[in-house]
C-alpha cells in the first residue's frame, strides 16, 4: 500500500499484528522524481514508472481512474517538492530493509476482503476497531483516496433520520445517521454520544432498488458492495436527494469528478 506525503512516497504492507500496523518497505523522495506511463513497455494495464534520483519502481493501479488520481496527486507533490530546498539527508538514505520472512509474507497475502467485511465493517459490530479506519478500508477494498476526495469529503457532511433495512429482513429500523469522512455512523437517537455501528462507504455502489427487489416504498436508496446490501429510506423527496448527493460523493469517483467540475463552473 502506498502513502503519499508532501516530500516522499512510502510503500508498505500490513502485518499480522494486533494493531494491524503497516510496515514500511521503501521510500521514494519526490524531489527530482518523474512519472511515465508504462503500459506499452510492460504490457500491464494502468502501469506507471516512478523514476527517482536513486531508485525507480514500476506500479500498476486497479483502474484507469485510480491511475489518473495517483498521477495527478504525485505530480502535484513533485511540483511542490521542487519549490522546496530539496530532499533531506534522511530521505536520500537507503530504503528500510525488508526483514519479513517468507512465511510472514505468505500469511499476509492470504488476508482477504472477508477479514474486513465479515466483522470490521459489519453494521452489527458495536465497538470501534482500528481495522475500520480509512487506511485499512482502502487496503481491503483495493481503492484509494485522493486529495480531491478529501476536499469534497470535508464539504459533504450530513445527519438526520433514516430507516434502514437489511437485504434479508422485512422490517425497517429508524436510526439517527451521520455521514462524515466517507462513513455512515448509526445512532439510536441524535442525543447519543456513541454510535451503534458504522459503515465505511469506500468501494460501495449507490443505486435505486429495482422492481424485482420488492421494496415498494418511496425515497429508498441502496448501498451494496459484493454480497453486502443495505436499503435506506428517507422521510421526504428533499432529504432523499440530499442523502443521495452526499453519499454519491463518497462512493463514485466519476461523481466526485462531476461535483468538482460543477463547483469550478461556478467560479466564473
Amino acid at each position: 500500500m502506498f502513502f503519499l506525503f508532501n516530500d516522499v512516497l512510502l510503500y508498505t504492507s500490513r502485518g499480522l499484528t494486533a494493531s494491524n500496523q503497516f510496515k514500511v518497505h521503501g521510500q521514494l523522495p519526490l524531489y527530482g522524481m518523474t512519472i511515465e506511463e508504462s503500459e506499452e513497455e510492460w504490457g500491464v494495464p494502468h502501469c506507471l514508472t516512478l523514476r527517482g534520483q536513486r531508485q525507480s519502481i514500476i506500479v500498476a493501479a486497479s483502474s484507469r481512474s485510480e491511475m489518473e488520481k495517483w498521477t495527478e496527486d504525485i505530480q502535484m507533490a513533485i511540483d511542490l517538492a521542487e519549490k522546496s530546498n530539496g530532499p533531506t539527508p534522511e530521505l536520500l538514505a537507503s530504503s528500510p530493509p525488508d526483514n519479513k520472512s517468507p512465511d510472514e509474507a505468505t500469511a499476509a497475502d492470504q488476508e482477504s476482503e472477508d477479514d474486513l467485511s465479515a466483522s470490521r465493517t459489519s453494521l452489527e459490530r458495536q465497538a470501534p476497531h482500528r481495522g475500520n479506519t480509512m487506511v485499512h478500508v482502502c487496503w481491503h477494498r483495493n481503492t484509494s483516496v485522493s486529495m480531491v476526495d478529501f476536499s469534497i469529503a470535508v464539504e459533504n457532511q450530513l445527519s438526520g433520520n433514516l430507516l434502514r433495512k437489511f437485504k434479508n429482513s422485512n422490517g425497517w429500523q429508524k436510526l439517527w445517521v451521520v455521514f462524515t469522512n466517507f462513513c455512515l455512523f448509526f445512532y439510536k437517537s441524535h442525543q447519543d454520544n456513541h454510535p451503534l455501528a458504522s459503515l465505511p462507504l469506500l468501494g460501495y455502489s449507490l443505486t435505486i432498488p429495482s422492481e424485482s427487489e420488492n421494496i415498494h416504498k418511496d425515497y429508498v436508496f441502496k448501498l451494496h458492495f459484493k454480497s453486502h446490501v443495505y436499503y435506506f429510506r428517507a422521510e421526504s423527496e428533499y432529504t432523499f436527494e440530499r442523502w443521495m448527493e452526499v453519499i454519491r460523493s463518497a462512493t463514485s469517483s466519476a461523481s466526485r469528478a462531476h461535483i468538482l467540475s460543477h463547483k469550478e463552473s461556478h467560479l466564473y
